[in-house]
Formats: structure tokens, sequence, C-alpha cells
């Protein structure tokens, strides 16, 4: 085993990771979990207005206008919630089927970018998707199938193409390209993944990818029922507010919000998550905002630094090594916590104090020798690395 020795501050900037360490970390994300009243946590959460409904069609509804409008303090988006659902009635679903009484009902409705009729029309759509489907999950199923279709038709392209290109060495000068190089996809769900030669498999990439096209052509679904405007295009009025509702998952953007909503509905029933959905939980990707990116990076989850599709997805790949089934099921607890400490991008003893992971956060581990290279179980402990220390 080939061994580097790291100092304290290269640890911090490069978040290198031995598999020990994430044992360590695993130790202590399910001491808080255990410890921790998911129940109680709720109520200051706005999963909680999903739980107030019974009716299936209710309850997806609302899970998808509570996580469209949980971004900002926490306490104004509960009251913006309470006053919301206050104005659209008991239920939800019977309100958006009569869609000029519920325009009526929130014209008056303001929250940070969101007028009420933003909110309405979200309903509306949402609601015109349900009846077509018979509901929202069965529509984002459909769409995640054929996204994997479509990823899989792309595999085998790219299967027979490497077969054929090993036979064409002698070739590379007419093809213009290396033996080795893969064959350029022009396949939307597939578009930018890694070569299978790469550490993380073709298919790896190709699963995530496949759940960002799913995700990005149910909100399509819903923004052509509801009558917005595409992604990516602007609203007659120039507002911002109608465009981000939504995200455009496409663009590469975190689109926490819609994951979030994905995760209430996929995980089982946990007194938080409410399991609706028939999706296997391992093809979920973890919700990330300023405050999971932010403790991710100190847990050495991921080296990026921006919150991204991609830091999604890599602070998800890491959670799998702890619970390759189910890697998203740290993600409340996480939140919470790195809400409640502020969780800071250094040392700041006022804010760290009591912190349940402050024993394997990156600024406050003692100088240790973190084993680099090839661990004991290769190859996938590499794929957690900065690049600087993945040679």
């Amino acid at each position: 085993m080939s061994t580097r020795r790291v100092s304290t501050s290269r640890g911090v900037r490069d978040s290198a990771i031995c598999d020990s360490h994430l044992q360590v970390v695993k130790a202590s994300l399910d001491a808080i979990r255990t410890r921790e009243d998911l129940r109680a946590r709720r109520s200051a959460d706005p999963v909680d207005f999903v739980h107030r409904y019974v009716a299936r069609e209710d309850r997806e509804l609302v899970a998808l206008v509570s996580s469209a409008c949980a971004f900002g303090h926490v306490k104004v988006i509960h009251q913006k919630l309470t006053e919301l659902f206050a104005l659209v009635g008991p239920s939800p679903s019977h309100a958006a089927d009569a869609p000029r009484m519920l325009l009526s009902r929130l014209s008056g409705f303001r929250h940070r970018l969101f007028r009420g009729d933003d909110l309405a029309r979200l309903l509306i759509g949402a609601r015109a998707v349900q009846r077509e489907a018979g509901s929202l999950g069965a529509a984002f199923v459909h769409e995640l199938a054929k996204a994997d279709r479509d990823a899989a038709k792309c595999d085998r392209d790219e299967t027979a193409a490497l077969r054929a290109s090993s036979t064409a060495v002698a070739s590379e000068s007419r093809l213009g390209r290396s033996a080795r190089s893969p064959r350029k996809r022009t396949c939307r769900t597939c578009a930018g993944a890694a070569a299978p030669n790469r550490r993380i498999d073709f298919a790896q990439q190709a699963g995530e990818l496949a759940l960002k096209e799913a995700l990005a052509s149910f909100c399509d679904r819903i923004r052509i029922a509801g009558g917005f405007a595409r992604a990516g295009e602007r609203n007659v009025d120039g507002r911002r507010g109608p465009s981000h509702l939504l995200p455009d998952a496409r663009a590469g953007s975190a689109a926490k919000r819609i994951l979030l909503f994905l995760r209430w509905m996929v995980r089982p029933a946990d007194g938080v998550d409410l399991g609706l959905w028939d999706v296997p939980t391992s093809r979920l990707v973890i919700p990330v905002d300023v405050h999971i990116h932010k403790l991710a990076k100190n847990l050495g989850l991921t080296s990026r630094r921006d919150v991204s599709w991609k830091t999604a997805v890599e602070i998800t790949r890491a959670l799998t090594r702890f619970d390759a089934r189910d890697p998203v099921r740290y993600d409340f607890s996480l939140c919470h916590m790195g809400m409640i400490q502020r969780c800071p991008s250094r040392r700041d003893p006022s804010r760290c104090t009591g912190c349940g992971v402050k024993r394997v956060c990156t600024h406050w581990a003692a100088p240790t020798t973190i084993a680099l290279g090839r661990l004991c179980s290769p190859p996938d402990v590499r794929d957690f690395m900065a690049p600087s220390v993945r040679a």
C-alpha cells in the first residue's frame, strides 16, 4: 500500500478520504439519526404540510408546492405555506379542478419571487398531469422508464462502437480519433457521460443522467399543462418567478427543491418521507443547498466548490458507501444539523460547540497520516478524492 503524508491544511483543501474515515463519518451520522426526534424536527419542515392531508392526490400536490417554496428563512416558509393552503382550501386537488376559482382565491398572495397566480397555475398544471397519468408518481415513473430506455440504447451503441474500434487501430487517422476514445453521443440523456474506461462506469453515470432527464421531462409536462413558458424561455411579462418554480435540470443546477419533492415521495414512510411512489431509493440524488454543501465539504464527502448537479451526484456517491440501497436517508438529519449549527467553512468554536460530527470534521480532525492511492477497497475510494490527489 502506498501512502503519502499530507498536512492538515492540505487535507482540508483536498478533502482526501480513506475508507476508515468514511466509516467514522457513517458511525457519527448514524448516532445523530438514532438520537434525533424526527417527528419533532418535521414540525418545522415544509414536509409537515404534506402529512396534514390524507388523499394521495392532495399529498402529491401539496408536496410539489411546498418543495417549490422551500427556500429562504424556515419560519417565513412555514408562515407563507400556512397562508397559502388556507386560501386553497381543504382539498387542493378539488380546488385545482376549478382553475378560475383557484386563480381568484390566490390573486393577492405573495411569497418571495412568486405570485398567487404562479402557484395557482403550478397546482392546475400538476393536477392536469395527475388526471392524465393517474398520479404524479405514474407520470414520473413513465418519464424515468423512457429515459432509462434511451440510456440503455446509448450504452449498447457505445459498447458496439468500442468493440468496432478495437479492431480498427490502423484506421485511426481516417476515423480522426483515438481507438480508445468513445464515439460521440447525441442522446440527450447520456450527453456528458464519462467514457467507460474511467473509474465511475458508464452505466452508473447513465443512470444518474437518466434521472436528471426524467426530472426535466416531468417538469416540462407540468409547465406545459400550467401554461408556463418552457424551460430556458423568458416569461411573457419578464418576471423570474414562474421560471423559478420548477428547475431546468438539464442546465446543470442542483435542482434541490424538485429532488426534495422526489425524496418525500419515494423514500419509505418513516415519519418524514411518505413512500408514495414506486421508484427505487437507490435512484435518488441528495438535495443540495448551501447548508448541505458546507457540511458535506467539512465531512470530506465532496471537494467541489459549487452547488450544482455534479456536486449533488458526488455527495450521493459518497453516501452510497454508507447505504447503497438508500443513499439519501441521511439527508433530513444533515440538512437540519447544517442549519442548526450554521455549519461554517472554517474552525469556529462558538458555532461548532456541540456539533455531532465535530470529531470527523476536516477542520477539527487531529493531524494524521492519510493513506492515499490504492487502499483496501479499490477502486471506489479514489472516486471520492479531489482531482489534485487522484494522480
